[in-house]
Order: C-alpha cells, then sequence, then structure tokens
C-alpha cells in the first residue's frame, strides 16, 4: 500500500469508526452458518434472471459476497450510525421496505430494534428468512407490497420506516401510493428514511444501467435503449418490449426526485430534514470528483432552496414527522 493509500485509509478508518455502543451488538456466524446462508443465496436467489451465467465470473463473486457479508459489514459501518445519531435505535420499531435478502434487516434488530421487513421478491425472503434463523434475532418478515402497507398497519405504528434501495424498483403508482401513506404510519417525530435511490436527475446512471442520462429518458425509450448497457445482466435481457417485460424493466430501478416528495408530503423545500448521508460522512463530501461537484451546484443553481441531499446521485435522507 502506497502513503497516499494508507492516509486515505487511516481517513477512513477515523471517519467511519463505529461507535463503541454499536459496535459490541454485531454478530458474528461460525463458518458451518456462514455456508448455509451462501447456499441458501446461490438456490433461493442466485436463479432465473439473477441465475450466475448471467453474470461474468468476476461479478457474480461480487454480487455473491455482497448478498452473503458485505452489504451487512457496509451497513454496520455506514448506515447505522447515521441512523442512531439522528434516533437511538435500540427498542424502536422499524418497518424496512425492501428488506432483499435481510442484510440491512440483521444490521437493525442487532442493535435491539423491533424490525418489520417486507418485499415482493419472495426469493429474495427466503434467504432473509434463512439468515434471520442463522443469526437467532426475532424479526417479522412478510412478502408485501409497499403500497399496501397502510391496508395492513395502524396509523402511529412505527417510530422508523426505511426504504431501503426499494423506491427505484417501485413502478410510479405504487411508490406515490407507498410515500404518501407510510408517512401516516409514523408516529409522531418518527423517522421517514430514504436510502440508496438513483436521483433522477443526476447525469449518470450507476445504478441499472451504467450509462449516462439514462435516468432522465422516458420508460419505453429507457428499456429500448438498455442493449447499450454494459452490464450483460441488462443488455441482454428485453427484446420483446412487451407489458410483462416494461414491468421487469420499471423493477430494476428508475429514480426518484424531489417531485415525488413535493407530491406526497407537501412542499419539499419545508420538510425537516435531519440529515443526509453524504453530508454526516463529511469526508465523502471532501472526496467528489470535480466534475460531480460541479454537477451539484448547476442542480443548486438552476432550482435553489431545497435540502442539500435532493441534489446527491442518491438520495439519502432523514425526515422527521413533525
Amino acid at each position: 500500500m502506497s502513503l497516499k493509500q494508507n492516509i486515505k485509509q487511516k481517513i477512513k478508518n477515523i471517519v467511519f469508526s463505529v461507535p463503541e455502543h454499536l459496535k459490541k451488538n454485531s454478530i458474528y456466524l461460525d463458518k458451518n452458518k456462514m455456508d448455509e446462508i451462501e447456499q441458501s443465496i446461490r438456490t433461493n436467489f442466485h436463479k432465473g434472471w439473477r441465475s450466475e451465467d448471467k453474470f461474468t465470473p468476476e461479478a457474480y463473486k461480487i454480487d455473491l459476497q455482497d448478498h452473503l457479508i458485505n452489504r451487512l459489514e457496509h451497513d454496520r459501518a455506514r448506515i447505522i450510525p447515521w441512523l442512531d445519531a439522528a434516533m437511538p435505535l435500540k427498542g424502536k420499531k422499524i418497518l424496512e421496505i425492501g428488506c432483499g435478502t435481510g442484510s440491512s434487516t440483521i444490521a437493525l434488530a442487532e442493535q435491539g430494534a423491533k424490525v418489520t421487513g417486507i418485499d415482493l421478491d419472495a426469493d429474495a425472503l427466503k434467504v432473509a428468512e434463512d439468515r434471520k434463523n442463522a443469526y437467532g434475532l426475532d424479526i417479522e418478515l412478510k412478502y408485501m407490497n409497499a403500497a399496501e402497507v397502510h391496508k395492513n398497519y395502524p396509523k402511529g405504528s412505527f417510530d422508523f420506516i426505511i426504504f431501503f434501495a426499494t423506491i427505484e424498483h417501485m413502478i410510479h403508482e405504487e411508490r406515490m401510493i407507498a410515500m404518501k401513506e407510510t408517512w401516516d404510519l409514523l408516529n409522531e417525530g418518527g423517522l421517514w428514511i430514504v436510502l440508496e435511490t438513483p436521483n433522477r436527475l443526476w447525469y449518470f446512471d450507476g445504478h441499472t444501467s451504467g450509462l449516462p442520462f439514462f435516468q432522465w429518458l422516458p420508460d419505453d425509450l429507457a428499456i429500448k435503449y438498455s442493449k447499450f448497457s454494459p452490464r450483460n445482466e441488462l443488455s441482454s435481457v428485453y427484446r420483446k418490449y412487451d407489458a410483462a417485460e416494461q414491468l421487469h424493466f420499471l423493477r430494476r430501478g428508475r429514480g426518484l426526485s424531489y417531485h415525488e416528495f413535493d407530491l406526497c408530503m407537501g412542499d419539499a423545500k419545508k420538510l425537516d430534514i435531519v440529515s443526509s448521508k453524504i453530508a454526516f460522512e463529511k469526508y465523502q463530501l471532501l472526496k467528489l470528483p470535480k466534475t460531480e461537484r460541479k454537477f451539484k451546484s448547476f442542480l443548486k443553481g438552476a432550482y435553489p432552496g431545497l435540502h442539500d441531499g435532493f441534489y446527491d446521485k442518491s438520495l439519502d435522507l432523514i425526515i422527521r414527522k413533525k
């Protein structure tokens, strides 16, 4: 490791240092249980359009490790401290919308939170169920559309509602209902969080296509243009352009912007935004590439008055309900 890399790593270790009261709650499994989770991922999750043959060998290895352990470690180091700083997690009732294979769910639950995780991906939920059993945590997992949550829980049911890399996978009608109705499920003073959701206004789509300006395209043009994606798991899939393919494509990920907040929660400029993740992690602001800094400044100049988090390439916001 070069001197420059060593300095960068030391800065990262300081900036992303996990508070001791959180770190001590992390649960680590033995090899046998980790092997069981890996087998569950391979069997239940990596099949169909996500099967191993849809990836390059290196990309599959990365995706497998991400679902096995990397996402959990990332959430422990980068997400949990941010959320806990806004409101201590211990004992809080949390609705996690888009729990996926359960990495973030474990990270929340091991901190003593009472977590309900929902997802529309039945295969991912099978992995999440196996994972929660391996970790021995009391987590409620449900197959449910976020647009239906308000029909299953009364108002004021939760202290946190977290859309974890989820809203971008909803079609327009679902996200509008989900954003509006889940706001009512929060207790007064509760926190509504959007995490790792690509900003529709950003110039490059690093989430779905790996193409510039892709999130700016209308959906019907975007699905046809997806054949130019450098990602084989996207470019090789869509050719019929029928209703089923279009729905599948939309669920791969389409961006979000302040416009939905205006429509669902009132004027986005007046929301009580506690924090954005990039501002909480000040080191990330310092290392933004020049092009990204300039583009963010352009967005702020074009439409001033929003919280800075609405101008980032990813929407990572904590909003308090007054």
